[in-house]
């Protein structure tokens, strides 16, 4: 998935306004803007949009781990510079403390049928052999399914 489409996202799913945006991006010791957050929320085709790094993803997605956690001892940890859907995955569930039962629970309400193996297969190490790529397709059920869950009201429609 585009990162800014999974930023948007997760905003929209948790009504987060752009002055908590940047207080998460901050937790985790990342200093944005109000306009960098304002240009990475555009939409593709605007004229002032901007790309988000895999970076400034990862640093949103660990100062959202805090944000919804509490902070941890010691310094936040550094932003990984490569970031694939299963890692933005695993920092949700680790976000959120989603059980294998409850992520299930969520692909339910967006009827999206996936097993108990197949979800573990998502968060083991590359190097193991049951290791699954997460596909775009299983995160977008996943952040539709988060969405029908905290914001039923809006069924389907997207930020």
């Amino acid at each position: 998935m585009i990162n800014n489409d999974i930023l948007r996202r997760i905003r929209y799913v948790f009504d987060l306004k752009d002055n908590t945006v940047m207080k998460i991006f901050s937790l985790a010791e990342f200093d944005v803007t109000q306009e960098q957050v304002s240009a990475w929320l555009k939409k593709d085709d605007d004229a002032e949009f901007v790309k988000l790094k895999n970076k400034e993803l990862a640093a949103f997605l660990n100062g959202f781990i805090s944000f919804k956690r509490g902070k941890r001892e010691g310094p936040p940890p550094a932003p990984e510079p490569d970031l694939n859907n299963n890692m933005v995955f695993q920092k949700l569930r680790i976000a959120l403390n989603l059980k294998a039962e409850d992520i299930l629970a969520i692909f339910e309400l967006a009827e999206f049928r996936l097993s108990n193996h197949e979800l573990s297969a998502f968060f083991r190490k590359p190097s193991h052999k049951n290791y699954r790529e997460c596909k775009d397709q299983v995160l977008r059920n996943f952040l539709m399914g988060l969405q029908l869950q905290l914001r039923p009201e809006s069924k389907g429609s997207e930020a």
